[in-house]
């Protein structure tokens, strides 16, 4: 999952590692005799082409707003001493937990974030799909804060970039459980069940590379011995096709603003929490169409 300022969720030098997972976990289906999610995986890899340009204009947009925020900076954190980094790395754990927590509970900011979840099966190659609309969405704001507490723009990306590319072997079901790991670390156990869709498992685990602000703020589950973990979007027909799956939220939000009676309600369709929207509340199911 990313909800960040401009950051590559992979480093191009890293690619044949990544391929090479995708292969190796091609081959973990082959044994078990289950088929390859080959279709999801071309529209992911379609929808991660689509997010070039726009991560671009992402970058172009944060990068000066995130100067004039380093150049006004309360203090300056002396990233050459150990306690800087370690300072980093927990005030981009702690941005990227709200920026992600928003993408689930505010519609607006989920209308993005909601491609990442539209897999129907979870396997690496889906940690590349992610939204395009991430410019106009938001949640970049959240790490606005960082740089004005003395936070270099350049560390943050690349905390944030070293935070996306953790993320990658989170997708997967060929990882079990990590014993005393899964106190701390967010580990693909984890991450399974933030991506499933039963009501004991929705909106739960929203951790980077660790789990702890999950624990502290309430928001972490296990996965429950009998209760199957089913993945994709909640009455929303699964598409192959890139740039439904890119868009339909966003028209799904603009049916239910325009359906909205009076200003409040319009704001609640654009700001509210997903499932109180007037599509879910109906519990319309998607149309494969915009």
């Amino acid at each position: 999952m990313a909800i960040g300022g401009g950051a590559n969720i992979i480093p191009l030098n890293l690619y044949p590692v990544v391929v090479a997972a995708i292969v190796a976990e091609v081959a973990w289906y082959a044994a078990r005799g289950r088929r390859y999610p080959w279709g999801e995986t071309a529209t992911s890899v379609a929808i991660f082409l689509m997010r070039i340009p726009t991560k671009l204009a992402l970058a172009g947009i944060v990068a000066p707003i995130a100067w004039v925020a380093w150049t006004h900076r309360l203090v300056t954190v002396p990233l050459d001493r150990w306690w800087g980094l370690a300072l980093l790395f927990a005030g981009e754990e702690f941005c990227y937990y709200w920026a992600h927590r928003l993408g689930h509970e505010v519609r607006w900011v989920w209308a993005s974030h909601s491609v990442h979840h539209s897999p129907t099966s979870l396997h690496l190659a889906s940690a590349f799909r992610l939204g395009v609309t991430e410019v106009v969405s938001g949640g970049w704001l959240v790490y606005m804060p960082l740089y004005l507490l003395g936070f270099h723009p350049v560390a943050v990306a690349t905390m944030l970039a070293l935070n996306l590319f953790y993320q990658f072997w989170l997708h997967t079901e060929a990882v079990g459980t990590l014993g005393p790991l899964e106190w701390v670390l967010n580990t693909p156990a984890h991450h399974r069940v933030h991506h499933a869709t039963g009501p004991a498992y929705l909106d739960r685990n929203y951790g980077g590379m660790v789990i702890v602000w999950d624990r502290l703020f309430g928001t972490f589950a296990r996965a429950l011995p009998g209760v199957p973990l089913t993945y994709g979007l909640i009455h929303v027909q699964p598409s192959h096709n890139p740039v439904i799956v890119a868009l339909r939220e966003w028209a799904a939000m603009a049916r239910d603003v325009a359906r909205a009676r009076g200003p409040r309600a319009r704001l609640r369709q654009l700001f509210g929490r997903p499932g109180d929207s007037l599509g879910a509340q109906a519990a319309l199911p998607g149309r494969d169409s915009l």
